[in-house]
């Protein structure tokens, strides 16, 4: 993992296409900026030939679905594979109904994706594996997480991260386990879907996946960590507001001092 991508993400300052739910867009937006980076929030079909050919990548978040955006999804998704920019599928809540389902179906057939980004009960439905999810919430169950996550990214030739207590890197092969992880990001609305888009902008800074999403999603563990050190569990609004001050904030001396991983 390189030591410098915050610096270079921040001098490069790319310009992030995101399609994304109603929810936490703001959200999301405010934490590419933390960063130094642009975001546009746009799922208007008639602009989605245009933008990812001015953007850097796009990230489809299917959180608050409807039929039109899915038809913005695809048509973005392909102008992006055409332009050669990274694109990230976060499928938010995928085994809670058959529209979810066969909106991911159809998004993965059409669409070559670099990353698949979830918590392990998203990701463990893309595996077809037994997981007693709650809507859009992780849920619970018993299964091996680093296997589920090299058989997601062997089946759709991706990446996948599962994000958790412990986070969950895999390109197929390796898997990468991220132990930074704090109660309080599954506490508020938009935890995951920001990290969707710090991953999708990572990935535009080399083609070097596997390490650039591991870099993304450390940095984002230990930013909300730092936070995490001077509140309790119950704090969620300060964690909310802070885990943008401490995206602002961290840098990559940070990240190499507090980051713990480990590989399967």
């Amino acid at each position: 993992m390189q030591s410098n991508n915050l610096e270079k993400l921040r001098e490069n300052s790319p310009l992030i296409h995101n399609i994304t739910n109603i929810v936490v867009a703001n959200y999301v937006a405010n934490g590419l900026l933390s960063l130094g980076c642009s975001p546009i929030m746009s799922n208007a079909i008639e602009e989605m030939d245009e933008l990812p050919a001015i953007c850097q990548a796009l990230v489809i978040n299917i959180g608050t679905l409807t039929a039109e955006q899915v038809k913005s999804m695809i048509k973005a998704g392909i102008s992006a594979n055409k332009n050669n920019i990274p694109v990230v599928l976060d499928p938010v809540g995928v085994g809670a109904t058959t529209f979810r389902q066969e909106t991911v179906k159809t998004l993965l057939s059409e669409i070559k994706f670099d990353l698949i980004r979830g918590n392990i009960g998203e990701i463990a439905h893309l595996a077809q594996v037994n997981w007693n999810a709650k809507g859009v919430d992780a849920g619970t169950g018993e299964a091996n997480l680093s296997q589920i996550a090299k058989d997601v990214a062997l089946k759709y030739n991706c990446i996948v991260a599962i994000s958790g207590e412990i986070d969950y890197i895999s390109d197929g092969s390796k898997v990468a386990k991220i132990d930074n992880g704090t109660a309080l990001f599954p506490r508020i609305t938009g935890s995951g879907c920001l990290l969707s888009a710090v991953c999708g902008a990572f990935l535009t800074l080399d083609d070097n996946n596997f390490d650039l999403t591991l870099s993304a999603c450390t940095s984002y563990a230990v930013a909300g960590q730092i936070v995490k050190e001077n509140l309790n569990d119950n704090q969620t609004g300060q964690f909310y507001i802070g885990l943008l001050d401490s995206l602002a904030n961290i840098d990559d001396k940070t990240v190499e001092k507090y980051a713990k991983i480990s590989f399967d």
